[in-house]
């Protein structure tokens, strides 16, 4: 789908100079002279390199819809995660390296979306939240006040944290994956 230059908007996926860019930034400037343009902050969707470039009302881009499909983790063998699409079936193996850190929070059956560009994987999103269990605490230090600093913990699934002072081992957490903090004891509702 074509669009002009100054339609261009924060979030959407382009073609440009033969790459795919997901657009972060816009500016709509109106110099004394001359005509208006966007400046436009870009991401490559492959390989992460940033691009500023300006658009003119008057140019056209590519804007590409990516394809999202619901897939189910199913197992890890070596490097390689197997999902499985949820409607046909099919089966979608990708790299550790392309998932990254969040890759320790998959659990069998557990629901992902991946994002496909011309049947090609180039994202994945896990849940926001999951509910996971602290395999060691340190022990609360006496006289430390609940407002005070957090204490260093790791997950059953090895990831470091940082948790409340009244948080021990044994209990269950629930856990941002995409900045990879503490958000609440797992019982507690909000």
């Amino acid at each position: 789908m074509k669009i002009n230059g100054n339609e261009i908007r924060p979030g959407n996926v382009i073609e440009h100079q033969g790459g795919l860019w997901v657009v972060v930034k816009c500016n709509a400037v109106k110099p004394g002279k001359g005509g208006a343009f966007n400046q436009v902050e870009m991401k490559n969707v492959i390989d992460g390199t940033k691009l500023n470039e300006r658009f003119r009302a008057a140019e056209t881009v590519e804007r590409v819809r990516l394809e999202q499909k619901d897939f189910t983790f199913l197992y890890q063998q070596g490097d390689v995660l197997v999902f499985m699409d949820s409607l046909s079936y099919e089966q979608l193996e990708l790299q550790k390296d392309f998932v990254g850190d969040r890759a320790a929070f998959l659990k069998d059956g557990m629901t992902v979306t991946v994002e496909l560009y011309q049947e090609k994987p180039i994202g994945i999103s896990l849940p926001d939240q999951v509910t996971i269990t602290i395999a060691e605490a340190d022990p609360a230090i006496k006289g430390q006040t609940v407002t005070s600093s957090y204490k260093p913990a790791i997950l059953e699934n090895g990831i470091r944290i940082l948790v409340p002072p009244f948080i021990n081992s044994g209990e269950r957490i629930v856990v941002d994956t995409n900045e990879l903090i503490y958000l609440r004891r797992a019982n507690e509702k909000g």
